[in-house]
């Protein structure tokens, strides 16, 4: 009786370990489980497959769905679902046939062992799982490889401060959620030229004593990818620098126009820029503005510009006001009694610019020239009223008339 039930489970124990055995010889195997990728470049997921000797493959595909057969990943005959609407396993999407896919996945393996593929052109929408699954001919069996590849596509970002002084260090690190095994060269731009310089395995820039003309947007990329991280600005913050003063005018000044000094400094963060007359505060504002200006306003004028890491003055210019005769006036260099035979003196007072020619005039007829008339051993014919005319480009003036008295010398008679 024992050998008699010993005798009828053998055939069961037998057919177990076929299956066993059968079913080791079915598996999908990934190189990676996990595959982190630069965005924009081609990733590689290598990947193997086994099956009974006896079987042949019909079609291979790798998709993003997960469909699982009833007894996990056991090979399934699924015949029994030829021509029924519950044929579940084409549930499985060919990304092949997929558009999002189609020009960007090679299949590098073939129908044997191999099922290797690359994808191009990655982006963070590529980020998934995927699978590969085999279909033999005949019998129909599947399988699917349901550990799957997850795929995570990442970007560059550059991490670094906004603002850094002249002459301080700063370090920019080229950063990504990858975790790179491999020995990257890292390139780094600014403005997008490429700093050829800086072509190291070191994925951080070091920029020493700062100048501002490293002021810019940088970014990175890693050797032998297409891709560029997006930039970051980085401001190089700096005392005034360059301060000058320019007039609106290039010509001639003249009394009544209007007249725009600009004060130009090079700074970071911009300056506060405050105006000087002969050293004396007049104004505020990179623009002082004088409408119809006048001889007071004639001098010498500076700029000063000023920020939280130093000021600067600029250089002095000078503002020259041209202007007709103006305040015109005759003096007579004896206050007293003048007599005849006395040496007398009338000197002209002009306010001009450019400086006035000056004439003499006595009863209207022109009698001299120059800044002073002078009249040696002067007799009663010098009598009368006299006056100068101050004449420039711009105008003439006429003095007020101032009289002449000569006095005459009484003769004693014996």
């Amino acid at each position: 009786m024992v050998m008699s039930v010993r005798m009828a489970l053998l055939p069961l124990i037998f057919s177990l370990m076929i299956h066993r055995v059968s079913g080791a010889d079915w598996g999908v195997s990934y190189r990676h489980s996990h595959i982190c990728a630069l965005k924009d470049s081609s990733v590689t997921i290598y990947c193997t497959y086994t099956y009974p000797t006896g079987y042949k493959i019909k079609k291979t595909i790798w998709t993003k769905t997960l469909v699982k057969d009833k007894e996990s990943n056991e090979a399934e005959d699924t015949s029994k679902y030829e021509n029924k609407s519950e044929k579940k396993h084409e549930d499985a999407q060919d990304l092949s046939e997929d558009p999002e896919y189609s020009q960007r996945l090679q299949y590098l393996g073939d129908k044997q062992k191999n099922c290797t593929i690359r994808l191009s052109h990655v982006t963070q929408k590529d980020s998934h799982m995927y699978y590969f699954r085999f279909t033999t001919k005949k019998t129909k069996k599947k399988w699917i490889g349901d550990r799957g590849v997850s795929l995570t596509v990442t970007d560059l970002q550059v991490e670094a401060p906004e603002r850094v002084t002249e002459g301080d260090s700063v370090r920019l690190t080229c950063k990504s959620s990858c975790a790179r095994t491999d020995r990257a060269t890292f390139i780094w731009y600014r403005n997008s030229q490429p700093l050829t310089e800086r072509r190291d395995r070191n994925n951080q820039l070091l920029l020493q004593s700062v100048r501002r003309e490293d002021a810019g947007r940088y970014s990175c990329a890693l050797q032998e990818h297409t891709y560029i991280s997006p930039a970051v600005q980085l401001s190089v913050t700096y005392p005034p620098k360059s301060v000058s003063v320019s007039i609106s005018s290039s010509g001639e000044i003249v009394e009544g126009d209007s007249v725009t000094l600009s004060c130009s400094s090079d700074s970071n963060p911009p300056a506060n820029i405050s105006w000087f007359k002969e050293g004396t505060f007049v104004g505020s504002g990179r623009i002082y503005s004088i409408s119809k200006i006048s001889s007071d306003h004639s001098g010498e004028y500076k700029c000063k510009s000023s920020n939280q890491h130093g000021e600067k003055y600029s250089d002095t210019v000078t503002l020259n006001v041209m202007y007709p005769p103006k305040n015109i006036s005759v003096s007579i260099s004896s206050s007293g009694e003048i007599v005849e035979g006395d040496s007398v003196t009338l000197s002209c007072s002009s306010d001009s610019n450019p400086p006035a020619e000056i004439s003499w005039f006595k009863e209207r007829m022109f009698v001299g020239s120059g800044r002073n008339y002078s009249i040696s051993k002067i007799s009663s014919d010098h009598s009368g009223e006299y006056k100068c005319k101050s004449r420039n480009k711009l105008g003439e003036k006429d003095s007020d008339a101032v009289t002449l008295n000569v006095m005459c010398e009484l003769m004693m008679v014996q």
